[in-house]
């Protein structure tokens, strides 16, 4: 692999603008993406990256973490997500940054990690592979303190499209049964998403207006995966071991404005937790938190 290490923090007005072009025709990126195609195989790395205090704590306003002295361990997801955008609009990255769905996403955190503690943050992309909606490829990210290696995280992305697994067996679809009285009622607008996206970056347009969403098929703009996985941790973030791996998987997206159920359920000497629909009860997002050995 090769590594290019970046002098400053590419910002939106560097990204979106290529996210965008990828998404034009003749000039632009495939609309489909090859059984065989590859990845780069560049690491994109960031030096003594300092965290901004004021962009932290609205962060956590957002999402209802508690600000302190750590930093809560979705945020390694923010800080890592501009070298992600960075690896996905790169022209030889097959897919577009712009209507790729996040799906899943694992943070392992070695220990807890000061605000005022300079990172190190590197990216690349690896495990381009078939699934029966579309192609799948992983956005993997470390942070070093120094040389220490304090966090991993693998974010799993998913290029809508048909494969050669398509006809296969599909899972049992999201159940629609009345859910449990919650442990939290969680409400959520376009507002608060569009304060979320100044925090965190993440500007798509599937998440910032109703006409731009309805562009990639949702009938309303839809709250941010991450945001949710954040918000699920509200309860328990302030209570969490310093080594710890959070495991979250997304379902149907949250159409905004919405009010969704939260829940909170101690096992194995952690937590799992999940935000369902308040009717329905199918899944927004599921987690698993647990204590590293």
């Amino acid at each position: 692999m090769s590594t290019v290490t970046l002098t400053s923090v590419p910002g939106p007005a560097q990204i979106y603008p290529k996210a965008v072009g990828a998404m034009l025709p003749v000039i632009g990126k495939p609309a489909r993406v090859a059984a065989d195609a590859v990845v780069p195989d560049t690491v994109y790395r960031l030096e003594n990256l300092t965290i901004d205090r004021a962009q932290l704590q609205a962060y956590c306003r957002t999402t209802g973490l508690p600000f302190g002295a750590t930093v809560p361990v979705t945020y390694l997801f923010v800080l890592s997500f501009p070298l992600a955008m960075t690896v996905m609009v790169d022209p030889k990255f097959p897919l577009g940054a712009i209507g790729s769905v996040h799906i899943e996403n694992t943070i392992e955190r070695f220990r807890a990690i000061g605000v005022d503690e300079p990172l190190t943050v590197q990216t690349h992309a690896e495990n381009l592979r078939e699934h029966r909606k579309g192609m799948l490829v992983d956005m993997v990210s470390e942070f070093f303190v120094g040389s220490e290696r304090v966090a991993a995280q693998t974010s799993t992305f998913l290029k809508q499209q048909r494969t050669s697994l398509s006809g296969g067996e599909r899972g049992p679809a999201p159940k629609e049964i009345a859910p449990p009285p919650p442990d939290r009622v969680v409400s959520v607008d376009l507002g608060l998403i569009r304060q979320y996206a100044e925090t965190s970056g993440d500007r798509n347009p599937i998440h910032m207006a109703d006409l731009s969403a309805k562009a990639f098929g949702f009938s309303k703009a839809i709250a941010h995966g991450m945001w949710s996985a954040a918000t699920a941790l509200a309860n328990i973030e302030g209570s969490l071991p310093g080594a710890v791996t959070y495991s979250v998987r997304f379902g149907k997206p949250i159409l905004l404005p919405a009010k969704v159920n939260a829940y909170t359920k101690p096992v194995d000497g952690g937590y799992d937790v999940s935000l369902l629909n308040r009717r329905k009860g199918y899944p927004h997002v599921t987690g698993t938190v647990r204590p590293r050995g």
